[in-house]
């Protein structure tokens, strides 16, 4: 039986000195248990239905890969594949058994996982601090068992930076990784909330919310300014300043604002309008 499994190609004992036994067999799959480095989190209902769908009509194209334990099996590879077979009805699996460390069973799950694009860039980022926390490697190893830049492998875990709600949040409105970079440039975090329902309800593209982010930054800059200045003067047109940065911060995200200004013998007025 050919069985169509680059990955196994890809990475295989040159990249992780480990034996490839290569043998497809049926095991039940009450013997494969998880991978506790499973690097996908998400596995939406609509997803896992379609496949199942496929696999009754087709049958399973691509055998998954697990390891021996103790137990019986670890699943290495293929878990989108393993629950779509459990909620299909079959209750043995083609399989592949690899022989590999947990450190081994964790680095082909990420790839294979990377090469389909099935994680998102926050899984991605989660399962590389994996690899070096669990497993003591470091971002230059990492970069060359997944033929990536060191940069790109820096620059995915700085994401891990952004509050776990913040991560949900901007995976819900569908914001790209270069939004949640830009995002990094704040180092609040309430702000960075703020910004990221801005960015989603003016639908910025990632050089508006750049600029959106660089008045944001600017904006904080002049009122730290102004609180460390407390009492020491008087002169009113620093707040006018301000008045006038936060019109252009609105302005950057896309709302119309304008700021309307009149003397009067006793006082200025400035007017702000904003659209509802």
């Amino acid at each position: 039986m050919a069985v169509p499994f680059k990955i196994l190609e890809n990475i295989g004992s040159a990249i992780l000195n480990e034996k490839n036994l290569s043998r497809v067999i049926e095991i039940d799959m009450d013997r494969i248990y998880p991978n506790p480095n499973q690097p996908r989190r998400r596995f939406t209902d609509s997803d896992m239905a379609e496949l199942a769908a496929s696999i009754k009509i087709n049958g399973l194209i691509q055998p998954i890969v697990v390891r021996r334990i103790d137990m019986g099996y670890e699943l290495v590879a293929g878990e989108r594949r393993f629950r779509a077979a459990r909620l299909c009805g079959m209750t043995e699996i083609p399989c592949i058994i690899v022989d590999t460390t947990e450190r081994g069973s964790a680095m082909i799950s990420l790839v294979e996982n990377m090469q389909r694009k099935d994680l998102n860039f926050f899984e991605e980022a989660e399962a590389i601090n994996s690899l070096t926390e669990l497993f003591g490697l470091t971002q230059e190893d990492i970069a060359l068992r997944l033929g990536k830049k060191q940069s790109t492998i820096a620059n995915k875990m700085r994401l891990l930076k952004l509050s776990k709600e913040e991560r949900k949040l901007i995976l819900e409105y569908g914001l790209t990784e270069r939004h949640a970079r830009a995002l990094l440039k704040i180092d609040d975090n309430l702000i960075r909330m703020e910004l990221i329902k801005v960015i989603f309800e003016r639908k910025l593209n990632v050089e508006n919310t750049e600029k959106l982010i660089e008045s944001t930054l600017k904006r904080n800059n002049e009122i730290r300014r102004i609180r460390k200045c407390k009492g020491a003067f008087r002169d009113v047109r620093i707040f006018v300043h301000t008045i006038t940065h936060a019109v252009e911060i609105m302005q950057a995200a896309g709302i119309n604002a304008v700021m309307q200004k009149s003397k009067e013998k006793e006082y200025t007025e400035y007017i702000v309008r904003i659209p509802n």
